[in-house]
């Protein structure tokens, strides 16, 4: 389950974000995630695809802002994340992280192999 928010555009397609907590065990930080689709059930299925099956949206809590919304329309691949640390308790505010695509934090990590 996730906290997150929709935002319909006059188009008739949505954004939602969705904040998804951290795998880290002290629960600092997390990601938040921006799925641009034509509903919000596709949208959700459209992370589902991608290997997040316990996803929901419950509620309308946390829209996408709208510099959000500009990023995830902007994107070729209408999905993009990046860290909501900012949002996090006793995490000094800084400049904002730039968005990814969500293959970068779906790719499996390999280590680096030496020559």
């Amino acid at each position: 389950m996730a906290a997150g928010g929709f935002s319909k555009l006059p188009n008739g397609t949505v954004v939602v974000a969705l904040n998804l907590p951290a795998a880290a065990p002290d629960g600092v930080g997390g990601v938040r995630v921006l799925v641009h689709a034509r509903n919000r059930a596709r949208a959700l299925t459209r992370l589902r695809n991608l290997g997040l099956r316990a996803v929901y949206l419950r509620g309308n809590a946390a829209p996408p802002t709208p510099d959000e919304i500009t990023a995830v329309l902007h994107h070729p691949d209408g999905l993009i994340w990046r860290t909501s640390r900012d949002h996090a308790v006793g995490v000094p505010a800084g400049p904002p992280e730039l968005w990814h695509p969500i293959r970068s934090l779906l790719r499996p990590h390999t280590p680096a192999q030496a020559s």
